[in-house]
């Protein structure tokens, strides 16, 4: 691999007999243990996911929802996931108008919709898993009841929301040392989040769909105004999706298709593969023709990406080749476009990303999340989570095929993405970055600075550059590093940019990669500087 003109702080980190890759470092090691134990890559994916609901509830957890990929090498197949909740029966446009309701707020109870992640825990391991639940869990469960010292990125996202919706959400307390969140290296404890896991782990998804849990969950919303029923919990299930793909360079890049926003960064990879990128990816010209290509992207997204099983979605025209061709004919090369409109293609902020790759050359590309770090911060009394707040990105709007309705599924920004080679299928890794409209920026960059040659660490190293709403005019936010004459150059082109520094840097996500040699089996990792993670291998 050429040597990275960005310099990393962290080497890349190599192994052969699988590897870990997390934005903690007690969950990687938690994803390990399982791997030492025989078990493969859906085994320790969800021992990591586990482990991450204990070390970083900031992010995520057994109350909000998640998304895979699974690369199977015996078959050469990506299968994905989706473990994303449905809205209340109960919750309608016309119940939030009686309420003279016009937006949701962002911690309000009915923006909390079913949680998804326990059955995605589950039915991973029942598909692809290799190992039973008490043994999956365990690690979790031990560092819930031990407790573990908060890491220093935690710790601060934590105190922020200690003052912010833990501090006035129903027992929001519950998640904090006296109405205080954990300083770097202080024990946190966790015996309530101990007791759901062990539930869990004993009688599988329906001791959190069907039992004391679920009374908790609909008690504790009944208590704030929700409308959440345990009917709505006890028809909860996951599906196994088609995984939608493009290719690049050589490379097949797969997503999960909607209702999460995946979609998006194969629309701006099949853009861009008409432009003759420059070299340098942090060169002006680049950025400017990977921020336009995401413009685009998202003005197809924001208004195409919904429930798919009850609006139709035109995906395979979305993602066609012949769709990009027409599409890039509005990318000015030199000029910012803020004022991109959807296209008709029909012919006739807060998550963990983690991923594994085990020592069969499985691989899971795993992401989790509540939203908005604790998502609502409402807690069901005594089981040690909180409660998401995803039906947020519904729309209000009756006519937008991303409306709210009961049963349905929202907007998602949360997705994993896997990478394939294109002669032959084999694995290449998985990747990700996790945070809001962020992800498929991410995937984006971190993509073809992979598909350049660059390892892991270094393409996770670069600078990035974020459309900071998700929408086609959005301002761009750039990362330190960028130099000031390219946020001048882009300036100059007409895209409205800041520059973006310290702690604020998180919105740029936080990602994770591991890449696999086929010829040797040597596994490559790295892991995001903006968080407190790592990738280690299993010797």
């Amino acid at each position: 691999m050429p040597e990275s003109i960005y310099p990393s702080r962290r080497s890349p980190v190599f192994g052969r007999g699988g590897m870990v890759a997390s934005s903690q470092p007690l969950a990687t090691d938690a994803g390990l243990e399982i791997l030492a134990l025989g078990g493969n890559a859906a085994d320790a994916a969800v021992a990591t996911a586990t482990a991450l609901n204990v070390t970083e509830p900031t992010s995520t957890g057994i109350g909000g929802d998640m998304f895979a990929l699974y690369y199977d090498a015996a078959a050469g197949q990506v299968t994905a996931l989706n473990g994303s909740g449905r809205a209340p029966a109960a919750l309608t446009l016309d119940l939030l108008r009686q309420n003279e309701l016009t937006e949701l707020p962002r911690f309000q109870p009915y923006t909390v919709t079913v949680p998804g992640a326990c059955a995605g825990w589950c039915d991973l391991i029942e598909r692809h898993g290799s190992l039973g639940l008490p043994i999956v869990l365990a690690p979790a469960i031990h560092l819930a009841e031990e407790g573990f010292p908060v890491a220093p990125v935690t710790s601060h996202f934590w105190r922020r929301a200690a003052e912010r919706q833990l501090k006035s959400a129903l027992n929001g307390r519950e998640m904090t040392i006296d109405g205080r969140g954990p300083n770097p290296g202080e024990l946190f404890r966790n015996p309530g989040l101990a007791r759901t896991l062990r539930c869990v782990a004993e009688g599988g998804k329906m001791a959190y769909y069907e039992g004391e849990i679920a009374a908790a969950i609909v008690a504790t919303l009944e208590q704030e105004g929700g409308c959440m029923t345990q009917e709505d919990l006890a028809a909860h299930i996951s599906t196994w999706d088609g995984p939608i793909s493009t290719t690049y360079g050589g490379l097949r890049l797969w997503e999960c298709p909607p209702n999460g926003q995946g979609i998006a960064a194969l629309i701006a990879l099949n853009l861009l593969e008409g432009f003759d990128l420059p070299a340098d990816p942090i060169d002006p010209q680049r950025l400017h023709l990977e921020i336009e290509a995401m413009r685009l992207a998202f003005a197809d997204t924001r208004w195409y990406v919904t429930d798919p099983a009850v609006v139709n979605i035109p995906i395979q025209e979305l993602i066609s080749k012949d769709y990009a061709a027409s599409r890039r004919t509005l990318i000015d090369p030199q000029r910012a476009t803020l004022d991109q409109q959807r296209g008709a293609p029909i012919s006739g902020s807060d998550t963990v990303y983690f991923c594994v790759v085990d020592q069969w050359g499985n691989a899971c590309s795993f992401i989790n999340s509540n939203y908005m770090g604790f998502g609502t911060g409402i807690v069901p009394k005594g089981w040690g989570f909180t409660l998401q707040n995803r039906g947020h990105n519904f729309s209000l709007d009756h006519a937008h095929p991303n409306a709210l309705a009961p049963g349905k599924r929202p907007y998602h920004t949360i997705i994993p993405a896997m990478i394939t080679r294109q002669a032959d299928g084999s694995l290449f890794g998985p990747i990700g970055v996790m945070g809001g409209f962020m992800q498929p920026q991410g995937h984006l960059q971190v993509f073809l600075a992979l598909a350049q040659g660059l390892d892991p660490q270094s393409a996770l190293d670069l600078p990035r550059f974020c459309i900071e709403d998700g929408t086609s005019g959005g301002e761009v936010a750039l990362e330190e590093g960028v130099p000031e004459e390219t946020l001048a150059d882009l300036a100059g082109r007409g895209h409205p940019v800041r520059k973006v520094t310290g702690w604020e840097r998180a919105l740029f996500g936080r990602g994770q990669a591991i890449i696999r040699d086929p010829a040797t089996g040597v596994l490559t990792g790295g892991s995001d500087p903006r968080a407190d993670g790592c990738a280690m291998p299993l010797i």
